[in-house]
């Protein structure tokens, strides 16, 4: 699932590209793609677009009356769409723009999911309220400047492994699996220590690493003309399950679950100790 450098790149580039240009109408082409039923997405017809923003891991299309929030889950992305095609291969709603002036204008924008799981959609909401509505008003704080202060005041709310406080949106908003693994990676730190037993010194470790690993993928994502997906995305240990260590040479180790897989080094991280599978053993705290 693209996380908040791939979102934030994106919404960049997608407000470059299609800022000022008026929405002529929204079409769903599911009934599961457009998730609310008031405000009509009509209240944004004849009206620019402001800009394509984020929070966390959604797209906000930005109209002055309405905002679409975008979710694209695993699969999802929100394109150009300059074929306009009736049946799009994927396509689960579109956003038509007047036409342009200018040769070559992509007049549209199509939200699209492979696979059968049609988990992406569209909330359409009053613009004033976006931020206090669902989906985006359980949202924790973003992950992308966040500070070693508000984190530990964050770790001594509820007592938590690392890895899942990350991930959890509730708690900070724009981290998934790849960063969660990152960030622990980089804070040295096992992906399984709970926050409480982190505490202060554990949230500057964990708020640097966050940072660090933010900037980097943005700058990756910048440097692009589209969103990367998920095997283009640099990594140390994600995805990386029996190779070297980058930065001892030790091997980087999993624990597989039912959905993702935490990657960790044992020398980095947990003093060279094997973090056994859930099921059969305990974890390394």
């Amino acid at each position: 699932m693209p996380e908040m450098p791939e979102v934030q790149a994106h919404a960049e580039r997608l407000t470059e590209q299609f800022s000022g240009r008026v929405l002529d109408r929204f079409t769903p082409f599911n009934f599961t793609a457009l998730k609310t039923a008031v405000p009509p997405p009509e209240e944004a017809y004849r009206h620019a677009l402001v800009k394509v923003g984020r929070r966390g891991k959604y797209l906000l299309v930005e109209f002055e009356p309405v905002t679409f929030v975008v979710h694209l889950m695993q699969g999802g992305r929100l394109v150009p769409d300059p074929k306009l095609s009736a049946k799009p291969r994927g396509g689960q709603a579109r956003f038509l723009f007047i036409p342009g002036e200018a040769p070559g204008d992509v007049g549209a924008l199509l939200l699209t999911e492979q696979g059968k799981e049609r988990r992406a959609g569209v909330w359409c909401l009053p613009s004033e309220q976006v931020l206090t509505a669902s989906p985006l008003d359980k949202l924790g704080p973003e992950a992308a400047g966040i500070t070693a202060d508000e984190l530990a005041v964050l770790f001594a709310k509820k007592s938590t492994r690392i890895h899942g406080f990350l991930r959890d949106q509730r708690m900070i908003a724009g981290i998934g699996r790849r960063l969660s693994n990152e960030v622990c990676h980089r804070a040295k730190i096992s992906p399984f220590a709970t926050t409480k037993k982190l505490g202060e010194n554990g949230a500057v470790l964990v708020a640097d690493a966050i940072q660090s690993c933010i900037d980097e993928s943005l700058e990756f994502e910048r440097g692009r003309a589209d969103m990367s997906s998920s095997k283009d995305r640099a990594s140390a240990v994600h995805r990386r399950t029996g190779e070297p260590c980058s930065v001892c040479g030790d091997s980087v180790r999993a624990v597989e679950y039912s959905g993702y897989t935490v990657n960790y080094c044992p020398t980095c991280q947990t003093s060279g100790k094997i973090l056994a599978d859930n099921t059969t053993s305990k974890f390394l705290k």
